[in-house]
Formats: C-alpha cells, structure tokens, sequence
C-alpha cells in the first residue's frame, strides 16, 4: 500500500472549502471544447489557454505573446513578465463578489528592468536584467516596499525558483544560494537552521557547473551542464529520487539518473520530473492523483520512465502541484496526469488521470505543426507552463521575447575571440571583468571546454567530460596575447587557492585536468601555481584523490605524459634550490615543497602503472637527486629529507634506490654495537650449522654486520667469503632432496608449500638468512617467482605471475578467460575447486562457499580465475609465507628496502643474469699491467672462447657468486693485477673476492695461460683467497 499522503497532497475535494490564500470556490466547468472540425486555423489562434478558464482574468486573454516575456504562476495566483520589464500579479478574485481582482502592477525601482520572477507563499523574487535581486510581498492586504537582497554582494544572478516557504539563486559565477524555511533541510546546508533571511552558499555544490535549479514544495532539484541531477530537502514520498523517503539535508547526486543525458528538470508540490536529451520522462515522488503517469497512485522512490511516452521525443515537461504536463513537438500534442479536481487539464472530469493523454485545445495535431513551420521554431513554438492547480500553453513566434534560461559564465569561442580583438580601454575593463568572473570560479572553469557532441554526458570517474586538447588550443591562443594571458593567470592564482578539500561529483573535479594545461609555461609564476595545485591535490579527500587518478588514468597518452613532465621538472627545480640552500648552509625552506611535489609525481607514477601507460619510468626520476649524495650535509638533516623522500620511490633511478638502501643499512649499524657477527660453519654441514646457529642467536644480533668463518680454512671475510656463503647455502635448500620447496619443472622455479616440512621453523630461518643477506648487500638467488617480491610488497600477484611459476596452468586459465563459446566452457566441467596434493593424497579444495556446486561459465569465469590465481600465491601458503616474512624482517632490521618496485628487490636479492662479457673488457682495470700487453691480450683471447658456463664459473671464482649487481654489468669491475713471480708458468691464477682483483702470473704463452686458469676455474673453491 502506498504511504499516506499528507494533507496538503491529498485530493482536494476533502477540503475544498478550505480557505487557501486568494482561492475562491470553484467556478461552473468550462464549456466543451471545440470538435476538431470546428478547430481554428493556426493564423487564429489566441496566444495562450489558460487551465482552469475561469480563473484567468480576461485582461490576459487580450495581450499578445509579442508582449509577454515570462508567465509564472504558483498556488492561486501567477505573474507576468512583460516585454518592457514591467510585472502584472493577476490574484484570484473576491469570492462575495464573484469576479476577478484588478491585475496589480508591481512597483519598481527607478530604471529597474525586470528579466523574471518566481515566487513562494509569501514573497514574490524579482531578478532584473542586470542580475540583481529583490524580493516583494505578494499579499494584497499589507504594503510592501521591494527589497534589493543586498546579502548577495555584486554577485549577479542568473536564474532563481521558489517552494512554498524557501528561495533558491544561482550566480553567473556558478554559486547557489537559498534561503527561507528549513524544515526539512529544503536549503542544502544542514540542519542546524530552521529559518534564515540571509542567502545561504550551498557549500556542497561548489565546483559543479550549474545548468538550472528548480525548487518544489520543500525539495529542490540541481541539473548540472552534464545531466547530472542532484536532490535534496523534503523526501516523505521519495521526491528526491534516491531509493529511501529520509530527508536530506545536503546535495545528493541521483545514481538512478547516471547516463540519463538529462537535459531539464521540474519539481511539483511532492513529486519530480526529468527530461532526457533523447525525449524521455522519468517521474518519482508522489504518485497520489497520478501526477507520475505511470497508471497508477503509487509513490516511485527512485526516477521511472514514463512508459505511455517512451518513443514520443518529449521535448517540454511542466509540473504543477498535483500534475504534470508534457509538450511532444513532432506531434504538436501537449499531454497532462494526474489531478483533474480544479480543471487543470482542461475538460470537465475531476477523477484523476493516471496516463499522459493529451490536453482538449482548440489545435489538431495538423495544425500544430503548422503552427510550428509557419514559425520556424521546430517546437519551441508552444510553451507549456505549470504552476500550483493551474496550467499555461502559450504560442510563440520566433523572434517572441519569452525569456530562455540564463547559464553560469564558461568559456566559448565567441567570447575568446571578444578578448583576443580587443583593443580599446573601456571594451578591455569588461573583458577583464568577464575573465575574472570565470576563472576565480570552479564551477565556471569546470563548465568550460567541454567535449563536442554530447560526449561531457558520460561523465563519470571514469570519464571526465573535458576536452583537453580545447583547453590547449585555448592556452596557445591567448599565451600570443599577453595581456589576457596575465588576467588569466591572475584569477586562477585566486582559484587555485580557494579550491575545496571535497566535491560531489567527478564533475567538480575537472580543474585540476584543466589547470595544468594553463600553467605548461615554464616560468616562475607557472611553476608557483603549479605548486599550489599541487597543495590543492593532496588537500583532496580520499575518495576525490581516487576519482582524480581514475580521471588521470583515462586520459590520452601525451596528454598524461605532459603532467608528468609538469611535475617532474617543478620537482626538479625545488630539489636544486633545495641543495643550494644545503650547500650555503641556509633553511632549508624549499624542502616542504620537494616533498610536496615528490608525492604528486609519486600519486601520477601509480596511476600510470595501473592504467598500463607507455609512459617510461624514467620520465618520473629525477637526476638532482644525484646531487643528494655530494653535499656536505648535516647528518641529521640529510637523514631526515632522505627519509621523506624515499617514501617516493618513483623519483630515484636504480642506482639511487641502492645508495638510498644503503644508508639506510648503514644507520642501523651505526646506531648498533658494531661488533660483527662471525658465522662459524663447515663447508660439509652448511646448513645444520647455518640454521642451528640462527635458532640460537639473540635477536637484537642481527643488525650487526656479517662476517663467515669456514672451519679450516685461512680465508678472511672481507665480503668475498659471505658471497659465496650465501650462494652455497641458497643452492643446497633448493635441493630436492632438502625437500624444502615446492619446485616447478617447467619453470624451474620454487613456491612455499602448502603444508611446513620437518622443522616448523624452517622458513622462518629461511626468512633470517635472507634479510641478513639483503642487510649485508649479498645476493641469496633463491628461485623464487616475482610473485614473492610481490607479496613482500603488498602487491597482489596476478595470473601472468602464475604463468611464470606454473606455464601450464597459467596457460590453461587464459584460455578459460579467452573462450567465446559457452558449450566449450561447459565441457571442460570447471567449478570453484583446486586439486591440492598432501602427502601422497590428493584433495579437493573449494575455492568459494559451495564451489564444487558451481560451474565456470562465462559470467563467473574471472571470478574463478581470480580466485585460483589468489589460492595459490595467498591462500594456500598463508602459514609459511608469513613465517618467512617474520623472519626476514628480523634479519633486516632496516626497512629502506620498501623503495624498490617488485623487480628491482627481485634483482637486489638475485642479482642480474644478463651477462656483457665485451662490457666487463671494457671496464677492466689493470694493476703493473697495461692493456696492450700480451698476457692481457692472451687472456681475454682465453676468456671469449669459453662455454658460458665457464664464463659464470669465473664470476664466482672472482666474486664468490654467479650473479652480477643490481645496477647492472657496468657496476662489476674486473681487477687483474700482475703477480710478480720468478718462474711465472708454474703458477695458477689468484682472485681477491673481496676486491674483485684477479691475480694473473706473466704467462710465457697463450697455451700455458689457457691451462693454468681452466685449472683454477675447475677447482675455485680451493684457489680463492679473500
């Protein structure tokens, strides 16, 4: 059953004797209309009907549409807007009498043109031609002197609406204000008021472009330039269209009318109406007299399409209190629903009408047509309008000077070419006036440049209605002609300082697509404005911050690319002043802003790996913060900037992050006792003594540096010895016969098991002795995926990762996402279930509630791979993945390793197995030698021919491991110094792995060269000396 209405939106027969301001009871019915065959021609036609008749004084009848330029009409009574800019207030008449009052004239100010009004219970709003605002008393007993609504400032107005008891104004500058009645949060701006006088902002709406407002009993309607439609105050029969009948007291954005193309909107007394670019009517609220047409009197919480017009192309709505009226131009028929009681909808049945039919006027649809042609107004010929229990069809001609709605001020090409070509001293003040008025306004900036062809209707979070490559041709343009260029910049200082922390819609939201066009000068005042943006940015609340980087995310390529650039130059530049103050030893002032910048370079460096932009990375580093490392700094101060800016790591190189990594490492020992840690470890049990000796160390040990001590042997630790400690130590845990890890064969790739082998802790061990490798800048190349660096990371590891670990299976699940044909998918008998071995058994798992009941179609099929893809990087390995990352983080103490991206810190722990063998000639220094001498020649001669397996041999006989640095091949330097003996040939060659210094005896021959080092290849471990 619907809600019962209120008294006022009840029939009206119940109350009929009521006594409602000036309403007198109701006059006899009006006389049948004409049969079509008694229609006039259009050339006869009166210029306007009047529902019900009897209430329009015959005064009106006898004016012309030349004359009139508004009709209003509300409750029981209605105004006229003349041509001249006079106002007619037509009350109804005195009903001892029996006959209409005299039409009263409004008194006016002196030279005061009036544009239009609108009026409430009480009060007239009369807006003038130059945008000011005055009200005046409607009542006929008291006098009432026009009051200019001063609270309003300078601020012109373009269009205004009033409820029963609340006035709402909309500025050319795009800001809305309300005052009146509050009852039922009618004003947008809270609660905390019942009542108020003074024009009140309506905050919440700042920064969305206004088309029109409307204002029903105690709702208001806000269409934007988009056809975004928001809606807020009283809410008892759902009126605001959000699904509930709550009040609400500040702007709320109609979901249900996303993507409408909402062009107009209208309120009545309880219910709402929209109208569609595409000529569609959606209703919602009170549906007690069939005011929504939808053939019934149920109440609608949310907008639903009028169903007997779908397919009419609507192109006028109207709604009084109780009723609705649409004009379809193409037929020449205007429609009405819902009340009948006082004649409304013009014939003598008081039930109500619950189905648009059309209205009885003495006009056929031939001649509304013709009326139409003969006008050249392609129906804007009629117009229809609907105020309280009383109905308007006026007929216009096409140079009638009935008013069309004013806008908010936004940029056109008709207004830039007026600022462009101006040239004298008086025409320039009023072009300066005009740029000010746009762009110390949000709403006006975000109204401007608007995509072509209707496409600014998608707007979304996802697309943003602006058209940027607009915004540029308008910045090359007025860039040309430096005065107008400096106005702009001038008022957009003002805006960028002003924008707000919030916003409703991404609407609201495109200046900061639009700003950075304007500011792509590279000056000073640019780059200060461009900082201030940047405060704006991070101002932003979550939410807004994540609907921008979708926005940023959709944009073109170069146009994202150029914001890129904007902000890593400006980071650029602060960085730079910020060392010059380092090296002066000044405040360091400019460092609030380095980091500010860094963050929004960071913000845009997310967004790109998201959206998959072919925008490089190293677009993003940059190269001052090279200059970091060569000041001479105070080390608190150093540490400090170093640590704000590592959490942007988008902004160092490589070669950067490592330095940065490194001192943060060398911190913790500083800030540590500094005695080493000595492993003790035979070569024959490497891991029982690794992990027992790690069961049993003291914590707070591990930050210390490491030193290895093989049992037996004389060799001295000075880096050299924990290289090939940790490349030993990985390579016997991966072993199958460790039966540690599970390994993948055609990957030959290793993942945690599902269930913990042998020793409990054996991952958290395995954890320690790889944060102890990190911490000590030593490579431990377990296997692992990327996935893992993921993991550490909290990233989440996707299919194209299990494609690495598992290349069937990933392969498998692809073709599952890729598959067109639903019988296919059906065949291959998939449901929400994984096979899991344990032990020598294989299990089921369900991947969801019930899975094994629910099959993979089409429709479930990401979710099923999503789900499998998360089971086997996260579900299934949740015990010895966080055991492993307990324990890594208790071996590295310092965690200046969270700068690195997933690859980088896969690459920091594994090293590089990309090998240059001419680069590693290249950069070979030579100790007693010199290049062109013959053992060298004979050397490098030896060395190219070599399997590449014996070329890495070399690399660990060298260094201690196989893998080459992080930052690459030209970051491994070869030493190969002279050994000075007498009979050279009988000796083999010796490598420092501490210093990479390889000590080569002066060998007679290639051939006594080649045997003496294949020896020592062959048997490294013995010929090390560290």
């Amino acid at each position: 059953m619907p809600k019962k209405m209120p008294r006022d939106c009840q029939t009206p027969r119940h109350h009929s004797k009521r006594k409602r301001g000036l309403l007198l009871p109701l006059p006899p019915l009006p006389p049948p209309p004409l049969p079509p065959s008694a229609a006039p021609s259009s050339s006869s036609l009166p210029s306007l009907f009047f529902f019900p008749t009897q209430r329009c004084h015959p005064s009106l009848f006898k004016k012309c549409a030349q004359e009139i330029r508004q009709i209003h009409c509300k409750q029981d009574s209605f105004a006229v807007v003349e041509k001249n800019g006079s106002v007619i207030i037509f009350d109804q008449g005195d009903e001892h009498q029996g006959h209409p009052r005299k039409p009263r004239y409004v008194n006016l100010r002196k030279n005061t043109r009036v544009d239009c009004v609108d009026t409430e219970a009480t009060h007239m709003l009369i807006l003038s031609s130059e945008g000011k605002l005055s009200e005046h008393s409607v009542s006929t007993t008291t006098k009432s002197e026009i009051r200019l609504l001063e609270d309003l400032g300078n601020k012109p107005i373009v269009q205004i609406a009033c409820g029963d008891h609340h006035s709402m104004a909309l500025s050319k500058g795009g800001e809305l204000f309300t005052w009146g009645k509050n009852s039922h949060g009618q004003l947008g701006v809270g609660s905390q008021i019942t009542f108020t006088k003074m024009p009140q902002l309506v905050k919440d709406l700042q920064g969305i472009p206004v088309a029109q407002i409307a204002a029903g009993g105690a709702h208001c309607l806000v269409l934007s330039l988009s056809g975004a439609v928001y809606s807020w105050g009283k809410n008892s029969f759902g009126q605001l269209g959000l699904g509930h009948t709550k009040d609400v007291a500040f702007p709320e954005y109609i979901t249900a009318l996303e993507h409408k193309k909402t062009v107009f909107v209208s309120c009545g007394g309880e219910h709402s109406a929209i109208l569609s670019k595409d000529g569609l009517v959606c209703t919602f609220g009170a549906g007690g007299h069939g005011q929504l047409g939808h053939n019934s009197t149920r109440n609608e919480l949310t907008p639903r399409l009028v169903a007997e017009l779908f397919g009419a192309q609507v192109s006028q709505i109207a709604c009084g209190r109780w009723h609705t009226l649409v004009y379809v131009s193409s037929l020449g028929k205007i429609y009405g629903f819902g009340s009948r009681e006082e004649g409304q909808l013009g014939n003598g049945d008081k039930s109500s009408q619950l189905i648009p039919l059309p209205l009885k006027l003495p006009l056929n649809e031939e001649n509304g047509r013709k009326h139409n042609q003969e006008n050249g107004t392609s129906g804007n010929g009629i117009k229809i309008i609907a105020g309280g229990n009383q109905s308007i069809v006026l007929f216009l001609k096409e140079k009638d000077p009935y008013i069309n709605l004013n806008g908010i001020a936004v940029v056109n090409n008709e207004k830039l070419d007026k600022w462009i070509s101006c040239s004298e001293a008086q025409q320039w003040e009023h072009v300066k006036k005009n740029i000010r008025l746009i762009f110390s306004s949000v709403a006006c900036v975000n109204g401007s440049f608007l995509e072509k062809r209707d496409k600014h209707f998608g707007t979304s979070h996802k697309i943003s209605g602006v058209d940027v490559s607009e915004v540029l041709l308008f910045y090359e343009k007025i860039k040309k002609k430096p005065r107008v260029f400096q106005q702009v910049i001038k008022e957009t200082e003002k805006l960028l300082k002003s924008l707000p922390s919030s916003s409703l819609s991404p609407e609201a939201l495109r200046v900061y697509l639009i700003m950075p066009v304007l500011l792509r000068g590279q000056d000073d005042q640019s780059n200060q404005l461009l900082g201030l943006l940047a405060e704006a940015i991070l101002r932003l609340q979550h939410k807004d911050l994540q609907v921008l980087e979708s926005l940023w995310s959709n944009l073109e390529t170069p146009f994202f690319k150029d914001l890129v650039n904007l902000y890593q130059r400006l980071c650029r530049i602060n960085l730079s002043h910020l060392t010059i103050q380092a090296k002066t030893f000044k405040e360091l002032t400019y460092e609030p802003r380095v980091e500010m910048t860094s963050r929004v370079l960071q913000i845009l460096y997310q967004v790109n790996c998201k959206a998959g932009f072919k925008v490089q990375e190293n677009n993003f580093y940059v190269p001052e913060m090279k200059e970091i490392w060569q000041q001479d700094w105070c080390i608190d101060a150093f540490l400090m900037i170093l640590q704000k800016l590592t959490k942007y790591p988008c902004i160092f190189d490589m070669k950067d992050k490592i330095k940065a990594y490194r001192v943060a490492c060398q911190w913790v020992h500083l800030s540590r006792p500094t005695h080493p840690f000595v492993l003790h470890v035979r070569r024959e049990h490497l891991v029982n003594d690794t992990l027992q000796t790690l069961r049993i160390r003291v914590p707070t040990m591990y930050g210390e540096p490491l030193k290895v001590k093989f049992h037996g042997e004389p060799g001295i630790d000075g880096g050299g010895l924990s290289r090939e400690f940790f490349r030993i130590i990985t390579k016997e845990l991966c072993e199958p016969k460790a039966q540690i890890f599970r390994r993948f064969e055609h990957s030959s790739l290793i993942w945690f098991p599902s269930q913990v082998p042998g020793h409990q802790d054996i991952f958290y061990l395995i954890g320690i002795l790889s944060g102890m490798a990190l911490f000590n800048f030593h490579k431990v190349p377990f296997p692992f995926p990327l996935a893992l660096y993921k993991k550490m990371l909290d990233t989440p590891p996707t299919l194209e990762d299990l494609r690495e670990l598992s290349p069937t299976e990933g392969s498998n699940l692809q073709k599952v996402l890729d598959e067109e044909y639903d019988d296919i998918l059906e065949e291959m008998m998939l449901d929400f279930t994984v096979m899991k071995k344990e032990g020598k058994s294989i299990v089921t798992v369900e991947l969801k509630e019930n899975g094994a009941n629910i099959p993979i179609t089409k429709h479930n099929r990401k979710e099923y791979v999503d789900a499998y893809v998360n089971y086997t990087f996260n579900e299934s390995v949740k015990k010895p993945f966080k055991d492993f990352m307990d324990g890594f983080l208790r071996g590295c103490p310092a965690n200046g390793w969270r700068i690195f991206l997933s690859t980088e810190l896969q690459a920091v722990f594994c090293g590089h197995t990309k090998y240059d063998w001419q680069l590693l000639e290249k950069n070979a220094n030579y100790i007693n030698y010199e290049k062109t001498d013959q053992t060298i020649k004979n050397f490098w001669a030896v060395f190219h021919e070599l399997p590449e397996e014996t070329k890495k041999n070399f690399l660990v006989f060298l260094t201690g491991t196989n893998r080459i640095p992080a930052e690459g091949m030209e970051y491994l330097i070869l030493n190969i110094e002279k050994l000075q003996k007498e009979d050279a040939d009988e000796y083999y060659p010796m490598a420092n792995t501490c210093s990479h210094i390889l000590g080569l005896p002066n060998y007679s021959s290639e051939e006594i060269l080649r045997e003496k080092f294949l020896t020592a290849l062959e048997n490294y471990e013995k010929f090390g000396l560290s």
